[in-house]
């Protein structure tokens, strides 16, 4: 790039940078792991490039959202969620002021670890992974370890220590009524994925670090807690007029009404404020929301076949692939689609059990179930 260009970029950008929150988190505060040589991107910016052109991000195209088996173009998949909440999270960050390219990479990185079949997959993976290793397998903790151990042949993405903690900390699962980041160092981001594996309670109390961390991690919520709702319509698994009076009244009883809805409540009592927080009554709405959910959706995704299919098939591929590791068997799946691109840095630092679950949780659902097929025959 020629020089007068490049000066004339860079007094844009930093006039950009100059217009944020003084509670945003600035470009100039990225902070990276291994020494990395930034170009004309912004290392958010540049975090983005380094998700959305791996191979890990592909797969997102075919893993279960909610529904696994569901024979619809339409139904959610992960691909199509992580940009639904990258954009809810860009709204809100394009509102109060804060870094865009920070919330995009970090919502699009966010759900990178989960597993084929969704939360049903990762129940079976946390089972098979504290019976052979004791530790817990979650999937925003497996999204740090793809990004920092696996990608890249092992080597890493390199991402911002900023993106990486907004990824740990997203859990769409916990919901609050107001959310604000807690600084951290290298040190102590480190410090907190490590104790993730050994106490289950650790993810459940995870904070942000920046506001943007905690901008995506409301936005997960957001994005699929109404669309989850009209794909479970548009395949007779629930009702639209089933949902209570009560949330009705306060979120509306369609995806666009409750997320513009959510959206303009969280602008409201979040602007020109070192927090993410929402009214008392959107709050409670969203909690009775996310149980009329679980109740009449999440809970009823499965079958009891599909799960006992599920169960054994995880632990079926399991055992097979570690003996395949055992005995050097290089002409098995996990050699010639997973261990044959991995570099020396992956070898020294992971046994043969990780190996097994490295490989099964980035699997997408159709290569799950080939697989299942050749080994339980359907």
């Amino acid at each position: 790039m020629k020089k007068e260009i490049k000066e004339q970029i860079d007094i844009t950008l930093q006039k950009r940078q100059d217009a944020l929150s003084k509670y945003a988190c600035r470009d100039k505060d990225a902070v990276r792991y291994h020494p990395f040589k930034e170009d004309y991107r912004p290392p958010f910016w540049h975090d983005t490039d380094r998700i959305i052109y791996n191979l890990s991000y592909s797969r997102y195209s075919d893993k279960t959202q909610v529904f696994s088996f569901e024979d619809n173009d339409h139904i959610s998949k992960r691909m199509t969620h992580v940009q639904l909440v990258s954009k809810v999270a860009r709204t809100i960050g394009r509102m109060l002021n804060l870094n865009e390219d920070l919330i995009e990479a970090a919502a699009l990185g966010h759900d990178i670890g989960h597993t084929p079949l969704g939360h049903e997959g990762e129940y079976i993976l946390n089972e098979i992974s504290l019976r052979e290793l004791g530790e817990y397998f979650k999937h925003n903790v497996q999204g740090v370890r793809t990004y920092m151990y696996i990608d890249r042949g092992g080597n890493g993405s390199n991402l911002t220590l900023q993106v990486l903690d907004a990824v740990l900390c997203h859990n769409g699962e916990m919901v609050s009524g107001e959310y604000r980041p807690k600084k951290k160092t290298k040190e102590e981001f480190l410090k907190e994925y490590e104790a993730s594996y050994k106490d289950k309670e650790v993810s459940k109390h995870l904070i942000p670090m920046t506001l943007e961390g905690c901008v995506v991690r409301i936005s997960d919520i957001i994005a699929y807690i109404g669309r989850d709702i009209e794909d479970a319509i548009m395949i007779g698994v629930v009702k639209r007029e089933q949902i209570p009076k009560s949330i009705k009244d306060v979120l509306g009883d369609n995806n666009p009404q409750i997320i513009a809805t959510i959206i303009d409540d969280i602008i409201n009592n979040s602007y020109g404020k070192p927090y993410i927080k929402m009214s008392d009554k959107v709050y409670r709405a969203i909690v009775d929301l996310k149980k009329f959910n679980y109740e009449n959706i999440y809970n009823k995704a499965n079958t009891k076949e599909e799960l006992e299919y599920y169960n054994k098939g995880f632990n079926l591929l399991f055992d097979k692939y570690l003996k395949d590791i055992e005995y050097n068997n290089e002409e098995s799946d996990i050699f010639k689609d997973f261990l044959k691109y991995k570099k020396e840095a992956y070898f020294n630092n992971t046994n043969s059990k990780r190996m097994v679950i490295d490989f099964l949780a980035g699997m997408t659902d159709d290569y799950f179930r080939d697989r299942c097929r050749k080994i339980v025959g359907k």
